[in-house]
Parts: C-alpha cells; structure tokens; sequence
C-alpha cells in the first residue's frame, strides 16, 4: 500500500531515549501527518483472535431482522448496541467542505459517486471497551453500558470474544498514541491520558453480501471518523480503500499478512493537532476483489453466511475533556500548510478548530451521519 510501517515492538522493548525508539516514534509521528494512516506491527496480536471475532459478527449479523432489532438504542444515538442497514448516511454526500476534497481528486482518483447516495447499507455493532471516569460525565448517552445479545449459540461467546480482540486492539492503538505523541515533541502520555475515559468502541460494521454484492455497490460511502484514531484487523473481504493525505490516489487496503493492524487518524486528532494530521478519509466498496473472494467463499465455506465483517476499533478522547489545538502543533499546521502553498499544493480549505468538549464534538458529528436528533 505504500504506507509506512511502524514497529511498535520496538518502543515496547527497547529504552525510550534509545535512538532505535526515537526513529520509531518520529516515523509514526511523520506517517500521521504526512498519510494521515500507517501500518502498525505488533506481536501481540493474535490473527486467531481475529478469525474468532469475525466468525462470532458473522453469525450474530445472520440472525433475523427481529432479533437484531432488539439491541438497537436509536435514544442513545446508536452508540452502544447494533445500528441497522440504511440508517447512518456518509457526512460527505451533502458537506460542502467534503466535496471539494473530492473535486480536487483526479476523475480517477475519486471515491464512487455518493452524491444520490441513500443511507449506507451496512450494520454496525458498538461495544465499550472503556475505564469508568470517577466522576459523573455529562455525556451518559456516550458511555451507556454494553448490550449482550439474547441468541445462546452467540451470547455464550459474546463477551469473551469481544474483550479479547478489543482488547488487542485497544493496547495496540494506545501504545501508538504514546509514540506519535513523542514523535510529534510532547510529553509520551499526552493523547493516552487524554482518552484514558473516553468511549472506546470495538464496532465492527456488516455488510449483507447476498443482497448488497453487485460490483460498484457502495457499503460506506466517502467519509472521515469522528473519533482520534481508528484501528483495522484484517476483513475476510477487499474493498476498504483510503485516501493518504499529500498523494491524491485511492489506495486498496491489502494489510500484510502477520501481527500487523492499519490505524487511520480521525477528527479528534485532527483538531488536537491543529489541523498537522488531517483525519482520513476512507470507503468501502464492492469491486472486483471483492467479487473473487466472494465466489471462492461460496465454494470453500458455503455452510458460512456471506456477510462482509470490518474489524474496527475507534479510540476516542475522554468525552468531558476539553478540546482545543495544542498550541505547538497548530503553530507548525500553519508553517506546513504555507510550505505546500509555496509548492503550488492545494492543502483544502482553511478550518478553524474552536475550543469545546469532546462529547459536543461527538455529539456534532453524530448530527452530521443521521445517528443523532
């Protein structure tokens, strides 16, 4: 993919005032600004894990509408338990800002159409992998308690399976958020501690193939996330493509095989930073990998539903933090961004990131993708 590789064995195990460990940290801090996405090694992660995990989404999302429908919480705003197909519509279809990041892609670089897009027409499933604040949020809507579905054959494996992957991927992300924090000058807990409450979400998203596999269907439309970085176990099926910052090209996600994740940067971190690291933005689609990895699934496992399962994980700031640019890092967004106009590069549209809480943030964007009153 062309992406830089960040070992994060290498800050786990090595002294952090090592030279090995501070080439580490600046890659992942220079990858963040310069891609806005990375690969992230590391070991402990557990492809058996993940197997585990998507086996588990697979036939939980195979169950009947009517049993799916009763972990839906639309008055929480989706964001704990299930989110049905055709309810949470891609920000970018309608967002000025949005559409002229696309105008300014080549004809062949850009995502499929989504302008006459109707909602997407994915699932998606929120579990809270999160630390308790000890003091009383004033955003309950966004750290409501898990929903354990009621089917046996699925809630018997629910809770172990799904601790067990979230948790990989939430130690994994945390450790890169110490290393970008390094890389980018600032004390190595700065971000972890941030997010140490924040509303972390194990949410993988499903997509009915049998109904939604024609090639050129749009599963999630052109988009960025909302929350500080996102992180991707392998899928079972292609057509996750992303946008890195600075190139203009369309990338298919293909994570190398191994104890390897792909982490993206999301909102929060782009306004934390000033606008220095840019959240990215992303799709799913059915195109013709897709369509390969489908037939041959039909024939090697035609017992297995045919449901495209992302294995995604959003790490977020902790919900009442207050959110603003550090000043450091928003002062070099301007020096950067002066840079790549003196170069002739369009940089997008001037943002102006102000002071708020986290959970207003969430809240706005909520508003944005449907999922929020």
């Amino acid at each position: 993919m062309d992406l830089p590789v960040v070992d994060l064995d290498v800050f786990r195990n090595q002294p952090r005032d090592s030279a090995a460990v501070q080439a580490e940290c600046a890659k992942a801090a220079e990858a963040l600004i310069t891609f806005g996405a990375l690969v992230l090694h590391d070991s402990r992660v557990s492809e058996q894990d993940n197997d585990a995990f998507l086996d588990l989404l697979e036939d939980y999302f195979a169950q009947p509408e009517a049993d799916l429908k009763r972990d839906e919480r639309p008055e929480l705003s989706y964001q704990i338990g299930v989110t049905l197909e055709n309810t949470e519509k891609p920000k970018c279809a309608a967002d000025e800002p949005c559409l002229r990041v696309i105008e300014r892609l080549e004809p062949s670089e850009r995502p499929l159409d989504i302008t006459a897009h109707s909602p997407d027409p994915k699932c998606r499933f929120f579990w809270k992998m999160v630390e308790r604040p000890p003091y009383d949020t004033k955003f309950p809507g966004l750290n409501a308690p898990n929903i354990i579905p009621d089917a046996p054959h699925i809630a018997a494996r629910w809770g172990s399976t799904m601790d067990q992957w979230g948790a990989s991927m939430k130690n994994a992300v945390e450790g890169l958020t110490e290393m970008a924090a390094v890389g980018l000058g600032l004390p190595a807990e700065t971000f972890k501690d941030a997010g140490r409450y924040g509303p972390h979400l194990l949410a993988p998203t499903a997509s009915d193939l049998q109904k939604y596999g024609a090639k050129d269907t749009i599963l999630a439309g052109f988009h960025t996330d909302l929350n500080f970085l996102t992180i991707h176990g392998r899928s079972r099926y292609p057509g996750l493509h992303i946008w890195a910052r600075n190139t203009g090209r369309r990338i298919a996600v293909k994570i190398p095989p191994g104890n390897n994740l792909l982490v993206q940067a999301g909102k929060q971190l782009e306004h934390m930073t000033g606008g220095l690291v840019k959240a990215g933005f992303h799709e799913v689609v059915v195109n013709d990998q897709t369509l390969a990895v489908i037939a041959a699934r039909r024939e090697t496992k035609p017992d297995r539903p045919l449901v495209r399962i992302s294995s995604t994980f959003f790490w977020h700031l902790s919900s009442d933090l207050d959110l603003a640019p550090i000043p450091a890092l928003a002062a070099k967004a301007k020096e950067l961004r002066a840079e790549q106009f003196n170069l002739g590069r369009d940089d997008g549209d001037d943002v102006e990131y102000p002071p708020m809480k986290v959970g207003e943030q969430v809240q706005s964007e909520l508003k944005h993708i449907a999922l929020m009153a």
